[in-house]
């Protein structure tokens, strides 16, 4: 069985890896009179699908212990309805931060 520690590792070499390879120059890829950025399109849409695909799963894993937390309050004190509901919406800032984050990207606008 793999533990949290092992995928905890896995993750961040798999990041930093990913992180060097977007930003290393690619000399092997570059050919004379072409400009350098044939490859910083489908570099940027994939930096753009993991922002959005993280921030969909921070907010997934999130929200499963505030909802499943937040229906056994309300079935024993219905008046704690909006409490409950404002604390099953802030992780909806997770996706939001990660979609705003993949539009720049896509758009190359940094």
């Amino acid at each position: 069985m793999v533990s949290r520690k092992q995928v905890s590792i896995f993750s961040i070499i798999i990041g930093a890896s990913l992180l060097v390879f977007t930003f290393a120059p690619l000399p092997a890829f570059a050919a004379e009179g072409s400009s350098s950025g044939d490859l910083s399109k489908p570099i940027l849409a994939l930096a753009a699908s993991i922002a959005i695909a993280g921030g969909l799963i921070g907010t997934g894993s999130a929200q499963q212990g505030i909802g499943a937390a937040g229906m056994g309050i309300i079935a024993e004190k219905p008046e704690k309805f909006g409490q409950v509901l404002f604390f099953f919406v802030i992780p909806e800032t997770l996706w939001i931060i990660g979609f705003v984050l993949g539009i720049i990207l896509l758009l190359d606008i940094l």
